[in-house]
């Protein structure tokens, strides 16, 4: 078996065992007015700048990722400092796990037959490990309900429901459908999302996210 079925295989296996995360419909995008336009922008505007005063954050929750073909469901936790990110994906009934650390300096991945990978691109690192496609460099901006910076994914473009709620986002070829956010807090923070969809050709990511932390600990190394 050549290196990268044989850490497609074990990936598959480990996310077969799984729970499902559940498939729904995206919020429908509508062309609102120029007053609730420019309310929906202030609002993501204000999202976007408490997300980027955070020292860190993270989520915990389920992901299923799919490539056209193959695809699986586990439990994911997220860790993110600045750029720099943390990630383990695992699958408690099966106790295996991937884990992949990594920033604007390169990527690592463990937990994958024949041992740990390193590359500078983590896109294609985990492309060549594992046979699917995951935008891990805009993917926790994205889950947060923010444009990623355009100097990683370049412009986007978005689309609100008729509440003002950010449901769709593109960018990078990406699409961002947002099905569900936490109910609106009645202090400072901000409302996060719940259900996200992300989509680019055959590569599906779907996302639920159980709990949302504002002081997550990036874990040593």
């Amino acid at each position: 078996m050549r290196p990268r079925i044989a850490w497609f295989a074990l990936l598959a296996i480990t996310l077969s065992a799984c729970t499902s995360v559940p498939v729904r419909a995206p919020l429908q995008t509508v062309e609102l007015d120029a007053d609730s336009q420019a309310q929906a922008q202030a609002r993501l505007a204000a999202r976007e700048a408490a997300v980027r005063a955070m020292p860190a954050f993270g989520f915990t929750g389920r992901v299923a990722m799919s490539n056209g073909r193959d695809g699986g469901s586990g439990r994911i936790e997220w860790v993110q400092t600045g750029a720099d990110y943390h990630v383990t994906l695992s699958a408690p009934v099966t106790r295996q796990s991937w884990e992949l650390r990594g920033g604007p300096g390169g990527a690592r991945i463990e937990g994958l037959e024949g041992g740990p990978r390193a590359g500078a691109d983590v896109g294609a690192l985990l492309w060549q490990a594992t046979g699917f496609e995951i935008p891990v460099a805009a993917l926790a901006a994205w889950a947060a309900g923010t444009r990623a910076p355009e100097a990683i994914a370049g412009p986007a473009e978005l689309g609100f429901d008729a509440g003002g709620q950010l449901a769709r986002l593109q960018q990078d070829g990406w699409t961002i459908d947002y099905l569900e956010w936490q109910p609106e807090p009645g202090n400072a923070a901000v409302a996060l999302p719940t259900r996200i969809n992300a989509q680019r050709g055959d590569a599906r990511v779907r996302l639920i996210v159980d709990a949302w932390s504002a002081d997550a600990a990036m874990p040593a190394p």
